[in-house]
């Protein structure tokens, strides 16, 4: 009897979730009520992986509620409204916990191009090919994130070439990221290159680099300079030493990413990032 009792109290309080719980979360109001509750159930079992010990409902319940329960609890909201379902939900929260927990790798980032502001106080660091598709989408919308959109002053972002060796043409577009980041212009030079993504071949890099801006006969020097090449060994044996299997590779103040690669999962895990105490 006091075992059905106990069953009865937790369907009574994951009823009033949503009333109680979820009140002033905006991803959360106006789910439909199939969604709500695959969003109900997700924040009834678990936990978030900072700030408060409980599961994600009862820390919700808490006064004052960790800024991490919100975040977590809305992303929990956006996942069911997308239709994604509870097993997806919890998975994700898994790798985002994993992002947090992942052991900080070396990157060197001397002389590296930066997007956004140089001193804000989160890094990104992505390993990228030139000739990766999923690059040619993430790279750009995350570039206009920390110079004019959400990220901005909270992010910057630093690109590393991995040039991927079934991408036909990934070598020479990876050095030609480098020739043009001796120009300081990597980044205008590498969204031009994904802008005409599908017309690549070698013999355009000259023509991506005067609309990118660049000094066309410094640009053809630099890549016929053995150096460039060497350059890029290091670089492509530094991120199989930080274990980059595939691109895009996203490292999170030096931490490996294992979350969604989308742009509203990278956005909401960097904001969490901008909003950690110094040093933890």
């Amino acid at each position: 009897m006091r075992s059905l009792f106990t069953f009865l109290l937790s369907l009574l309080a994951l009823s009033l979730l949503p009333r109680l719980a979820l009140a002033g979360i905006p991803a959360c109001e106006g789910l439909p009520e199939a969604k709500l509750k695959i969003a109900r159930e997700v924040l009834s079992s678990a936990h978030p992986h900072d700030c408060c010990d409980g599961t994600l409902a009862e820390c919700l319940g808490r006064s004052p509620v960790c800024p991490l329960v919100t975040r977590l609890a809305a992303d929990v909201c956006r996942r069911a409204g997308a239709g994604q379902s509870k097993a997806d939900i919890e998975r994700e929260l898994q790798r985002r916990a994993m992002s947090v927990t992942s052991p900080k790798v070396t990157i060197d980032t001397s002389g590296a191009a930066v997007a956004g502001d140089a001193n804000a106080k989160v890094e990104i660091v992505l390993y990228v090919c030139a000739r990766c598709p999923y690059c040619s989408r993430l790279l750009p919308q995350l570039y206009e994130s920390v110079t004019n959109g959400k990220l901005k002053g909270k992010a910057r972002i630093v690109v590393r070439p991995f040039p991927i060796r079934s991408h036909p043409g990934s070598t020479e577009a990876a050095k030609a990221m480098l020739a043009a980041q001796r120009q300081g212009k990597l980044f205008e030079f590498l969204l031009e290159m994904y802008r005409n993504f599908d017309r690549y071949e070698p013999a355009k890099l000259a023509e991506f680099a005067a609309a990118a801006g660049l000094d066309v006969e410094r640009f053809r020097r630099d890549l016929a300079d053995p150096a460039l090449e060497k350059t890029l060994v290091e670089a492509k044996k530094e991120g199989i030493r930080n274990h980059v299997e595939a691109t895009p590779a996203v490292y999170v103040q030096r931490r490996k990413y294992h979350a969604e690669l989308s742009l509203a999962a990278i956005e909401d895990y960097a904001e969490e990032q901008y909003e950690r105490p110094a040093g933890r």
